[in-house]
């Protein structure tokens, strides 16, 4: 049975949505006007490498079996949906438009899936451990999330990397590193049955004969997302220099050591959480993946572009660190050299620019 999904955010969420579409699934992208046009004149391109292939294959959605359709905030019919993807990034929510759209999710109750590196507040109320602890600080607006219930809100690990070429319309994705999704299971039981169907319709796909990268993984622990917090924090937010950006792979690699210092330590506060090991990816596994990833993370990137925020991961990894008794100086100095960046965004007397 198809089922419709509506995924706010046309960038990385194209990603998803294309996995979703092959799988006979149909996709509603929430996105800007202009964006919005596009896609439902041309559709959606995403760019992947098959296993053992040279090259890229471009995915278009106009060839897929399920449909795909584009719109503004404003003008999203919330009856037809089965499940809600996020893909913003955590700071796209305060937009007014999206933030009335997510009031109206909320009082839906329509069981949500976050995709974001940053996991909605309501996902971390759901972890003994969290529930208590003061981590409003580390979102842009907290106030976005108040409304939701915790248990209609899981988080998917966004490990896929994927990025919009520069140079390419708004409705193509580049996919550097196809890793799976890993998703936590929601509250009800019911909402777990969808996910574990859209899982094995996803695990069906064949194109050509051939499996297709990036699939989605269910998984019963709630902790298996936070492992990405390992990763972000010794490659992704390290690329914020105090000068110009560096690349994931320089960010890991300059100096190993305390990469995997870094990692190891942010791997123990999961646990210190209640994360099982077996939940978390070896570091040698992630080094040997970054030494693909030639490119500065999007929030370096962000950073470099003049955005004022972006998501913070680093910081909520030093309050709950903080919280915990289990401060590092490194976070620390990582937390620092990012809020020095974004400083440097902000007018005298003006706020940001």
């Amino acid at each position: 049975m198809a089922r419709n999904i509506l995924i706010l955010g046309a960038s990385y969420g194209s990603l998803l949505a294309t996995k979703l579409l092959m799988a006979g699934h149909n996709v509603t992208l929430v996105c800007r006007k202009k964006t919005a046009e596009l896609i439902n004149r041309d559709g959606t391109e995403v760019r992947i490498k098959l296993r053992d292939e040279p090259a890229h294959r471009s995915i278009f959605s106009r060839d897929l079996p399920g449909k795909l359709d584009a719109s503004t905030p404003e003008d999203v019919d919330l009856s037809r949906y089965d499940l809600v993807g996020l893909a913003m990034q955590e700071p796209q929510y305060t937009n007014h438009t999206v933030r009335v759209l997510m009031i109206k999710i909320a009082e839906a109750k329509l069981p949500c899936l976050s995709i974001m590196n940053m996991p909605p507040l309501p996902y971390l109320k759901r972890i003994p451990a969290l529930a208590g602890m003061d981590l409003e600080e580390a979102y842009t607006n907290a106030l976005v999330w108040e409304r939701f219930e915790p248990g209609l809100v899981s988080l998917c690990s966004p490990d896929p990397q994927a990025f919009r070429p520069p140079e390419e319309a708004a409705n193509v994705l580049h996919v550097g590193l196809p890793t799976n999704f890993k998703a936590a299971i929601f509250a009800d039981e019911a909402h777990n049955l969808l996910l574990r169907e859209l899982e094995a319709d996803i695990d069906a796909v064949k194109l050509d004969g051939q499996d297709v990268p990036v699939k989605l993984k269910v998984f019963d622990s709630l902790f298996v997302p936070l492992a990405k917090w390992s990763m972000l924090l010794t490659g992704n937010y390290r690329c914020i220099t105090p000068q110009e950006p560096q690349s994931i792979r320089d960010a890991v690699h300059a100096d190993l050591k305390r990469s995997q210092a870094i990692y190891d330590h942010v791997d123990a506060i999961a646990q210190r959480l209640g994360a099982d090991p077996k939940d978390q990816v070896p570091f040698e596994k992630y080094a040997k993946a970054a030494e693909s990833l030639l490119k500065p993370s999007s929030a370096a990137r962000a950073v470099a572009n003049g955005a004022p925020f972006i998501e913070r991961v680093d910081l909520l990894v030093r309050l709950i660190s903080h919280q915990l008794g289990m401060p590092n100086d490194e976070i620390d100095r990582t937390v620092k050299i990012v809020d020095q960046k974004l400083s440097e965004r902000i007018v005298p007397g003006g706020g940001a620019p």
